[in-house]
């Protein structure tokens, strides 16, 4: 009897627990997904006895110093009307560091000292853009930079001393030279010319002779040098010559050939390599599916490497600094569910040493996962993207928001999002899809994109949400689109060619108008306008296809209510893009909300202007497609 009784108690319990609804995540602070990071960027210096990274000073993001070994650093700038965009170790004792003003993408050099002494502005020219050409590996006083002071259209490359701030330019740009490439000394020996549509590789033995050109190429073809090699006389590229994926090629570039192939996949583009500047020898490379994939070049890397990755699992790795002698690393995690943390890695101990958590607060087991999904499109090809469900919730006639990327020759990747996160935290579905002519598909799928912009293109965006609907999963009634950039574009489209499809739309930072668009590029954009024509149409020779794709000419087609954000200094996305369909849809009496946020540029960089947008994204969502 006893026994009958356990077994009916057991059942009872068995039968519960399947039947108990998913406990719903608990509401997270808008402000946890968006402020700043704790600590971040984090590169050791080149004895490796100190590491330096980024955390707030009154709410931007500015660089610390801190020995190896002690508890705590020191602050050595103190920025405080925007964030620095990005630095670098230029010696043991300096750090050089890039910052715009007010979004407006014309980064500056500055040079500053570990212990913060010694602070100079070594480009500060109005109007002007600095580049990092190179970091002159060995020579501790300069580096190569490029700039278009000269000519605001063009880069003409400079050393430059990071202590006094003398400059020697070494070339004058004739006006289509897109690219500087040095070799491991310093010199530089090849450049890349573009007419708009042909790209011309221009080579040279020594820094005193002339360039010549050794190969043509039209812009659908692509050798990108990474380097040169180690012996300074052929170059590391990735190619898509006489292929569709782009493999990791060994390239003659002085007699235009190929030598060898050291890695190619029919998966996807290869992205990247790690190398060895210690060994000279490439370790390994990455590439895309789903997620990260690592092959490896060397047998001793690739031991590194799992070693590091089995005593931290559960999230994905990136060796992302290390030290002159190639002994000490700074190892960084992330996952779909935290931002992740750092690691301080000694190879000759063997000792891994957790240095911080990115962004404590966020809970991993508070967060929603990040599905990879795939599904056709109309003409048959084979979309790939990413799901995110609201934790806790039944997977079927949930609130969507479609969310596609910008660039549009971009791409989404599994990790952590926190816009994505956010809006499933609040009970949203999101589907984020990587449409045709989303990066590391290949040539054709990229190709497929050309002059496609609200026709083919956006199809794979509307028939993403058909398969989220065939699914049970979306709520045709309550699905919205949002995204920045092409998303904006993307965003507009979808409301203006597909009315009854979205509930509402967020427009962020969004083009509205592809004739507007192409004249208020950048003016260092001008020389590869002819590919752009190309690739998204011609003024004059594509004009009603234009009229056709641009949404600020269909506003009488959009009745869903919109929300618009924008940086008035937008160097990419003008001002005007949204101004245009503002004024179109409220002229109709349609509802617009518009925020517009002076100090930014092509998205929100600041943290009270990142909590703006989304307090005022998540109200006009939640107004529009939350039920009563």
């Amino acid at each position: 009897m006893k026994k009958n009784v356990f077994l009916l108690l057991v059942l009872i319990l068995a039968f519960m627990a399947c039947n108990q609804k998913p406990q719903k995540a608990t509401p997270v602070p808008l402000e946890d997904f968006f402020r700043n990071p704790e600590k971040t960027s984090y590169k050791l210096s080149p004895n490796g006895e100190y590491f330096s990274y980024m955390a707030p000073y009154e709410s931007r993001m500015n660089l610390f110093v801190q020995k190896v070994d002690a508890d705590s650093a020191i602050r050595i700038t103190s920025e405080t009307d925007r964030d620095i965009a990005g630095y670098l170790w230029a010696n043991n004792n300096r750090l050089l560091y890039l910052q715009d003003t007010g979004g407006d993408e014309n980064y500056q050099l500055y040079g500053v000292n570990i212990d913060g002494s010694d602070f100079k502005d070594l480009t500060v020219f109005e109007g002007v853009r600095t580049r990092i050409v190179d970091e002159l590996e060995g020579n501790e006083d300069e580096v190569l930079i490029a700039m278009n002071k000269r000519d605001a259209r063009v880069f003409d490359p400079y050393r430059l001393n990071i202590s006094t701030g003398e400059m020697v330019v070494l070339a004058e740009n004739p006006g289509n030279i897109v690219g500087w490439i040095p070799d491991h000394d310093g010199k530089l020996r090849l450049a890349i010319a573009s007419d708009g549509v042909n790209q011309t590789y221009l080579y040279r033995d020594k820094e005193d002779e002339e360039f010549r050109e050794v190969l043509s190429l039209d812009f659908r073809q692509t050798l990108q040098p990474l380097m040169f090699t180690f012996d300074n006389q052929n170059i590391y590229a990735l190619s898509n010559l006489g292929r569709d994926k782009e493999a990791l090629v060994k390239y003659d570039i002085k007699n235009a050939k190929e030598i060898d192939v050291l890695f190619e996949t029919d998966q996807a583009d290869v992205s990247g390599i790690n190398y060895s500047k210690k060994d000279k020898k490439l370790l390994w490379v990455n590439y895309y599916t789903a997620k990260k994939q690592v092959y490896f070049l060397d047998e001793d890397a690739r031991l590194m490497y799992n070693r590091v990755d089995e005593a931290l699992p559960g999230v994905e790795i990136a060796f992302v600094s290390e030290n002159k002698a190639e002994d000490k690393f700074m190892v960084r995690t992330y996952s779909d569910k935290t931002w992740g943390s750092y690691y301080f890695y000694d190879k000759a101990t063997d000792e891994l040493l957790k240095i911080t958590e990115v962004s404590p607060w966020i809970d991993a087991d508070n967060m929603a996962e990040m599905k990879p999904i795939s599904y056709k499109s109309r003409d048959g090809l084979t979309i790939h993207g990413y799901l995110t469900l609201p934790k806790g919730y039944e997977s079927e006639d949930l609130p969507v928001v479609v969310h596609p990327h910008g660039g549009p020759w971009a791409r989404d990747y599994w990790g952590f999002n926190p816009g994505v996160q956010f809006l499933a935290n609040n009970g949203y579905a999101v589907l984020q899809m990587n449409f045709r002519g989303s990066t590391g598909y290949g040539r054709e799928f990229w190709e497929k994109s050309f002059k496609q912009w609200g026709q083919t293109m956006q199809d794979d965006i509307t028939d993403g949400v058909y398969w989220l609907i065939d699914q049970g999963i979306a709520d045709p009634d309550r699905i919205a689109i949002y995204g920045g950039s092409y998303g904006g574009y993307a965003t507009l489209a979808g409301l203006a060619f597909t009315p009854d499809l979205y509930a509402a739309g967020v427009d962020y930072v969004g083009v509205s108008n592809l004739f507007t668009l192409l004249k208020t590029i950048p003016p260092y954009w001008e020389p590869q306008l002819d590919m752009f024509h190309e690739m998204m149409g011609h003024p004059v020779e594509d004009s009603l296809m234009m009229v056709q794709v641009s949404p600020v000419f269909h506003a009488d087609s959009i009745k869903a209510p919109l929300f618009v954000a924008q940086g008035a200094n937008d160097p990419r996305v003008n001002i005007d893009e949204s101004d245009q369909i503002v004024e179109a849809l409220e002229s109709r009496g349609v509802d617009v909300q518009y925020m517009v946020k002076e100090d930014e540029g092509h998205g929100f960089r600041n943290e009270e202007n990142r909590f703006d947008f989304y307090r005022a994204m998540i109200m006009f969502l939640d107004e529009h497609l939350k039920k009563e």
